[in-house]
């Protein structure tokens, strides 16, 4: 088999499957306008939320003259930031309040069969980290950026049992010389 024929086999293989399953969702795409001597100058921002439903979530904003551009770009920039979540089964851990510039979310657990409650950015951020259920409150502002950027900040917070285990387990010998 010559070097290419490897080269096109893993390229295949690659795109077949070893690759995690990525789900993206446009969250919010604002219009904006400038006014120049010949009229309007349009321009358009897209929030994207992207995750692989398995703990691994991230947010991108991105602006461009035409909207599906500006939505590549921001889902560009959302696989980039992806950072790993601290989930307990398909829910949170424990309660926790996220905070971004304006934005407080509130993210409860909820046993199973709940579902996700929330709505517009929190949903889409919950549903891509993977959480099943879960109850949810927007505090603060309702802007979409805050709120999508202040439900990662809480789920970021989240830490499991095992997680307190392994840091009393690293501070007891240190407090006991």
């Amino acid at each position: 088999m010559s070097y290419s024929s490897q080269r096109q086999q893993s390229q295949q293989d690659f795109r077949e499957g070893s690759a995690p399953e990525l789900t993206e969702k446009v969250v919010y795409i604002n219009r904006c306008a400038k006014v120049v001597k010949g009229g309007r100058r349009f321009s358009f921002s897209a929030l994207v939320v992207t995750g692989d439903q398995k703990g691994r979530v991230g947010i991108g904003y991105g602006k461009a003259n035409e909207v599906p551009e500006a939505i590549r770009k921001g889902s560009e920039r959302a696989r980039k930031r992806m950072v790993p979540v601290r989930l307990k089964g398909d829910t949170v851990p424990h309660e926790v309040i996220g905070e971004s510039d304006g934005g407080r979310v509130l993210l409860r657990p909820a046993s199973a069969g709940t579902g996700i409650i929330a709505g517009g950015g929190v949903r889409a951020v919950l549903e891509a980290a993977g959480v099943k259920n879960v109850l949810s409150k927007s505090l603060g502002s309702n802007n979409h950026i805050a709120v999508v950027n202040a439900t990662l900040d809480g789920l970021r917070k989240l830490k499991l049992a095992e997680d307190f285990t392994k840091l009393r387990a690293t501070e007891a010998p240190a407090s006991g010389k």
